[in-house]
Parts: structure tokens; sequence; C-alpha cells
């Protein structure tokens, strides 16, 4: 099962993987995979703020899955929770071991974090 992050619990999930994942022979920023289509990411997006914002549209991830790295602590996003919640369970068949879903999606975080992310 993936593990849920809600929007207001990610900057904690980020710190403590920031402060376990990382080693001096692996360095990892922690990933914000946005699943979203590409007018969906135009209409509201997150800023980065000590994670790396990584946007592939969910049907173009098996394509593009050495962009990621299997170590890396990712945790995917999408409007509502429930295309990444596939994503994540995709990524983590695929043999990603850092894998989390935001729950709740761009419209949680709106909710949440940060009310200057337009809600659609």
């Amino acid at each position: 099962m993936i593990p849920q992050v809600s929007p207001g619990q990610f900057s904690s999930w980020r710190d403590s993987v920031t402060a376990t994942a990382n080693t001096p022979e692996t360095p990892f920023t922690p990933v914000l995979l946005d699943v979203r289509e590409p007018w969906e990411v135009q209409t509201a997006c997150v800023s980065e703020d000590g994670f790396k914002l990584l946007t592939i549209p969910m049907r173009e991830v098996p394509a593009r899955l050495a962009e990621l790295g299997p170590e890396q602590p990712i945790a995917c996003i999408c409007h509502h929770g429930m295309r990444s919640l596939q994503v994540a369970n995709f990524l983590f068949q695929s043999g990603f071991t850092k894998v989390v879903n935001l729950q709740g999606g761009i419209d949680a975080w709106s909710q949440e974090v940060d009310p200057s992310v337009p809600r659609y």
C-alpha cells in the first residue's frame, strides 16, 4: 500500500526524507512529481520549496521512467489524488522504494498550504 501524505504534512515528509535519504555518496532532493496534463499545470501549480518539481503527464510516465531515480524520494500529485495514486503504485511496482501519494492533490494543496494556488 502506498503511503498517503496530506498537503499539510508534505513539508514534514520533505524534511524527513531529506534528513534520512541524503548521504555524501548519494545526495537526493525530494521530487514532487506532478502527473497532470500540461493545461492543468498552467492553470494551477505549486512553487518549488526544498524539493524538485517535475511535471510528467500520467500517460508519459512509463516512457520517461529514466528521469527518476529508484532510490529518490518521490511524492506524486495530481488534481484530487487518484491519478497520482495510480502513478505511485506503478513506480512502486517498478522498484521505486520511497514513493508517497499527495492525498487530495493540488486542490487540497490550495486549501491546506497555499490559497494563492487556483482551484479548478
